[in-house]
């Protein structure tokens, strides 16, 4: 299977912090990668570095077979890349089908989202604000496949959401995945993300410390030994 995304040696620093320590992935379409690991282990800035909200010191990133390195983050966004970025951050004054017009492509099908998330359907008259944190978040991820997406970057979807929820949000990738978007997911909550996903990379102190599928018993160790250390 070929691959969609690939990175290679990425370095990415914030002031005279390195963050991200020569990191190489990859993924392919319809695939699902978590990124598991503490808080500031590189996952998120990973994410950031690959829709260009943050510059890469070194390295090189190639979505389907170009060098993406240069480009601005509307340019990637049109080549295919849809970014939910942690925190939710949906139009607290729009309704909900309101939010999701907001990102729309032209050939996107609101009927399309709402199946995948039936309570927006629900509660498409409501505003931003009154809906719950489940809610928000999954107008969030609604939000980004109104763009049409090749690969859906996923930024701690189940952040301060109950355990329920963060299963119920995270099993809905499955879906997506199957209908031939990539998701590259980072996440805090290694188990439930190890759980939907196909590959797995581990993330400690800004480096990569273990890889292979997720359902290897070993990569819930590794993921597990990187949290506590």
């Amino acid at each position: 299977m070929s691959a969609l995304l690939t990175i290679e040696d990425l370095v990415v620093g914030h002031g005279p912090l390195t963050a991200l320590h020569g990191a190489s992935l990859d993924i392919a379409a319809g695939e699902i990668v978590a990124l598991v690991g503490g808080n500031g282990a590189g996952k998120s800035t990973l994410l950031k570095a690959v829709m260009g909200l943050v510059p890469a010191q070194a390295g090189s990133i190639r979505f389907d077979g170009e060098a993406i390195d240069a480009l601005p983050v509307w340019a990637r966004a049109r080549r295919g890349l849809g970014y939910c970025p942690e925190g939710r951050r949906v139009f607290p004054g729009l309704t909900v089908e309101e939010n999701l017009d907001v990102a729309a492509q032209p050939e996107a099908r609101l009927d399309s989202v709402y199946k995948l998330f039936p309570a927006l359907a629900l509660r498409r008259g409501a505003l931003g604000w009154q809906l719950s944190g489940g809610e928000q978040q999954m107008l969030a991820v609604a939000r980004a496949l109104m763009a049409m997406p090749r690969l859906l970057l996923l930024d701690e979807p189940s952040l301060g959401l109950s355990p329920r929820l963060a299963g119920e949000l995270l099993s809905r990738l499955r879906a997506i995945a199957k209908g031939g978007t990539a998701v590259l997911l980072a996440e805090q909550n290694a188990a439930p993300a190890l759980a939907i996903a196909d590959r797995a990379y581990v993330f400690h102190l800004g480096r990569i410390v273990d890889r292979g599928p997720a359902s290897e018993p070993r990569l819930r160790q590794s993921a597990q030994a990187a949290f506590l250390a």
